[in-house]
């Protein structure tokens, strides 16, 4: 139980990682979460800063995902068990849950898009880059980077049981789960969209904007 308990606050901690954050403090002077969308997400973060500082937070933030729900292995739990597998989620909600409530970053943190897909590739990787592809996709046909997130969000769950029915049936409940997460964490994001002020990600072609404006 203490090395299941210790597994448990790793997980937390390695989602509490404020990515955003900390490059936006410790390389351009900028608390991201005082600017553009005010989120401590990659999104936000190339708007600000652009794709140089974007970029790394993208990735580390799929990466904190990742390796959370990856912490399974260490666990006393046999692989391809539904008590694995229950563990494995479990280990990937408390990365989530500490990207959204950082304990290093005064519980103030991002929206938890990019951790959630390293979650899910640790999960089930098909469904998750199929899900990613879907993404890219609507970024590109619609323009708005919360669209894209939420119809790729919804279409995970409907690859898994449209394409991989052999899923277990946490996976598949967990699917659901998250995308109604997903719309959640995104609600002022529809109303903008239903307003039509939400803004659209013309920014990712932008330069960012200058950082001794952002004092």
């Amino acid at each position: 139980m203490i090395k299941l308990g210790l597994l448990i606050i790793i997980a937390y901690l390695i989602g509490s990682i404020p990515t955003a954050v900390w490059v936006g403090k410790f390389f351009y002077s900028t608390d991201i979460r005082e600017h553009g969308s005010r989120n401590a997400g990659a999104t936000n973060t190339i708007r600000i800063l652009g794709w140089k500082a974007g970029i790394p937070v993208f990735l580390i933030d799929i990466l904190k995902g990742f390796l959370a729900a990856s912490l399974v292995t260490f666990s006393i739990y046999k692989p391809d068990t539904n008590s694995y597998i229950n563990f494995q989620l479990f280990m990937g909600f408390l990365a989530l849950l500490g990207h959204i409530f950082p304990i290093f970053a005064k519980f103030k943190g991002g929206k938890g898009v990019a951790t959630l897909l390293g979650v899910v590739i640790a999960l089930s990787t098909a469904p998750a880059f199929i899900a990613f592809g879907i993404f890219l996709i609507a970024l590109f046909l619609f323009k708005y980077v919360s669209l894209g997130s939420i119809i790729a969000g919804l279409s995970y769950p409907i690859n898994i049981f449209l394409f991989f029915p052999a899923s277990p049936i946490s996976i598949k409940i967990a699917a659901i789960v998250m995308s109604i997460a997903l719309i959640i964490t995104h609600r002022k994001n529809i109303g903008r969209l239903i307003k039509g002020t939400e803004p659209k990600a013309g920014f990712l072609l932008k330069k960012p904007l200058p950082t001794n404006n952002l004092q």
